[in-house]
């Protein structure tokens, strides 16, 4: 054989070797027809490939090398699967129990995920009771010994073989030692959060537990020394890795989520001010930023099943200004402001300002129940944190509101209802 021909059967053994394949069956009652695979990077679900049904189950192919988190979607009920990778096949059913459905793993590697996984909830939730009552009754009882067996079999740890089983024992030895809470004196410190984070390898990123290591690190910070601590973790990570830049785009969303707004605008303006290539992770970032700073024009958007107007798309939606509000029937804050942007709305009307809702719910009875009271433009997609508004507009909490000029045009950016009819002039 040729040093070309072999080097050919080389590439394409290896690429076999990569390639696995995800397989879902399904009951007849559940009636999804398209499934959407999803890896992870992060926080961030990244799309791997859509298939439709065919006899009663989806057949996914992941064409590379791949450790680590998935997640399988149903865009038409809104369901989800989640599941871990060793690139190998993986295989599931879902068995229907009248309105719920089930997951039953079958391959191997999730198998053995969801026994240990099992077992550590048992030993977080049930373990401490079982210890506390069993001075109440006589270690010779049925009822005692059953007891002892049962806390001595929830007490002990499977030891998962790195070396046959290389997620599955990097994801429960490192959620154990990082995320289970803890007393304050056993609690894993700010510098030893920042070295496993710096010497994790690229399982770290598939794995979910990033964004909870970097929340947990901000929180050891003290309120007095975030800056200084991020500061110093991106220098020793460099901004200009992968690792990096993953790291900085999680932490600008924290910052957003939690309200954090100057140090989410300090490394904001540091990431747009980079000069190396920038990762898809902290580009994503990046653009749906972009997408709603002040004087941007707000990106159009697509009516999924909008009501009270006869527009197609959210440009088209004529007016002078308009008050643009993410919210959700599940939203404790959204059922407190929505009801006194109400009482204003015929005053808006008056001055041709339109109001457009856009919610995150799930539940088709309980939004149109909701959205009869709302007499503005409503629209929602009934996806929940998956609707795809959510990354475009850089949504993180419910009610999130905007208003917009007649071109579309940015112009502010409240944080509560009083804000917005304070801008407006009608408060």
């Amino acid at each position: 054989m040729s040093k070309h021909a072999l080097l050919i059967a080389i590439l394409a053994g290896s690429f076999m070797q990569a390639q696995f394949s995800v397989t879902v069956e399904a009951p007849a009652s559940f009636n999804a027809k398209e499934a959407v695979l999803y890896t992870l990077n992060g926080s961030k679900d990244i799309i791997v490939s859509r298939e439709l049904k065919k006899n009663m189950a989806w057949s996914f192919k992941v064409p590379q090398r791949y450790v680590g988190m998935m997640k399988i979607y149903f865009p038409e009920n809104n369901a989800s699967f989640s599941m871990i990778s060793e690139n190998k096949d993986i295989s599931l059913k879902l068995e229907s129990d009248g309105n719920k459905v089930n997951v039953i793993y079958k391959d191997p590697v999730n198998m053995l995920m969801e026994k240990v996984q099992d077992q550590q909830k048992k030993k977080d939730l049930i373990y401490p009771a079982l210890v506390q009552i069993k001075d109440y009754y006589r270690p010779s009882s049925d009822f005692g010994k059953a007891l002892d067996k049962e806390i001595q079999e929830i007490g002990r740890s499977y030891t998962v073989d790195a070396s046959s089983n290389p997620f599955v024992s990097f994801y429960n030895t490192n959620y154990n030692k990082f995320l289970v809470e803890k007393s304050p004196e056993n609690t894993p410190a700010q510098a030893e959060i920042a070295d496993f984070i710096s010497n994790s390898g690229e399982m770290l990123e598939s794995s979910s537990l990033l964004r909870p290591l970097l929340v947990n690190f901000l929180n050891s910070a003290g309120s007095a020394n975030v800056d200084a601590s991020v500061d110093a973790l991106l220098k020793r990570l460099n901004v200009e890795t992968p690792r990096g830049q993953t790291v900085m785009s999680e932490l600008i969303d924290i910052f957003d989520v939690y309200g954090m707004t100057a140090l989410k605008d300090k490394y904001l303006t540091q990431a747009k001010n980079l000069k190396c290539t920038i990762n898809d992770r902290l580009a994503s970032t990046i653009k749906a930023n972009n997408n709603v700073e002040m004087g941007a024009i707000f990106p159009d958007y697509k009516f999924a099943r909008v009501s009270n107007t006869a527009s197609k798309n959210l440009h088209s939606v004529k007016a002078d200004k308009k008050v643009i509000v993410f919210w959700s029937s599940t939203c404790s804050h959204c059922e407190a402001e929505l009801p006194k942007l109400l009482e204003k709305y015929n005053a808006m009307k008056a001055q041709n300002i339109e109001v457009v809702g856009f919610s995150l719910d799930t539940d088709r009875s309980v939004y149109e129940s909701k959205v009869t009271a709302l007499p503005w433009i409503n629209d929602s997609e009934l996806r929940g944190w998956n609707s795809t508004y959510t990354e475009t507009y850089n949504i993180h909490a419910t009610p999130t509101y905007f208003i917009v000029d007649a071109q579309n045009r940015i112009i502010a950016k409240p944080d509560h209802v009083s804000d917005v009819l304070q801008f407006l002039k009608l408060k």
